[in-house]
């Protein structure tokens, strides 16, 4: 992951200014359900809720995409579309899953129990209902999945750029942790998480860009390229 290449406390506070996007109806009752199972204030206890979710629609998108190559392989074009959409959701699991990895680390480091919307089985029950969700949609209306999900993303990054906000003591605390390398190197606790809301900001992007919605990606400096639509 690059870090060096953009400046995060810069874009932190670009995602602090920037509203939050006009959600619909079904990511305003989404987002109320994970603060009725997990309190509305701003946590890294929370963040470790929605990064276990994060990965999920991304892994129901592959299942789909190859649901239709097994059945149209012969479909040049299609074959195009659902191998980008494959490789563009295997990188963003993968990160989405480093980011778990890295809040749990922060939390071993700070010593904090996990609370009781943590423990099995609630973990498991919510990632089990968005499975549901995501595979649903993704066989209904693979754009309004990726809609959805740009909705998500959206929420994270604005989340992460809140709590590094209410966090001013990171800036000064040192990644001692051996597993943060492999994410990425920084200067500080601080600019992990920076890092993190800027990962789903492109999240955010590419899902808008897929769904045929490029107007609404988020441009800055360093970013990598946005996907095409499907």
């Amino acid at each position: 992951m690059e870090s060096m290449t953009v400046d995060l406390k810069q874009e932190q506070q670009a995602s602090l200014a920037r509203p939050r996007h006009a959600y619909s109806s079904v990511a305003q009752l989404f987002f109320r359900s994970m603060d009725v199972v997990a309190g509305a204030e701003t946590t890294l206890a929370k963040a470790k809720l929605i990064e276990a979710l994060a990965s999920v629609p991304y892994r129901a998108w592959e299942n789909r995409q190859y649901a239709r190559l097994t059945r149209h392989y012969a479909d040049e074009a299609l074959v195009r579309q659902a191998g980008a959409i494959m490789s563009w959701g295997r990188e963003a699991q993968d990160n989405e899953y480093m980011h778990l990895l890295v809040i749990n680390e922060k939390l071993k480091e700070d010593a904090a129990k996990d609370p009781i919307y943590l423990t099995t089985p609630l973990p498991s029950l919510a990632v089990g209902s968005y499975t549901l969700l995501s595979r649903t949609l993704a066989r209904a209306a693979i754009r309004r999945a990726f809609l959805f999900n740009a909705e998500f993303e959206d929420h994270a990054e604005h989340y992460y750029a809140e709590l590094v906000d209410q966090h001013p003591e990171w800036e000064d605390q040192p990644v001692t942790s051996k597993l943060v390398p492999e994410y990425g190197s920084f200067r500080s606790w601080a600019d992990v998480f920076r890092r993190v809301g800027l990962d789903e900001r492109d999240h955010r992007n590419a899902s808008f860009a897929f769904a045929g919605r490029p107007e609404l990606v988020v441009e800055y400096a360093g970013m990598p390229a946005a996907p095409g639509p499907v």
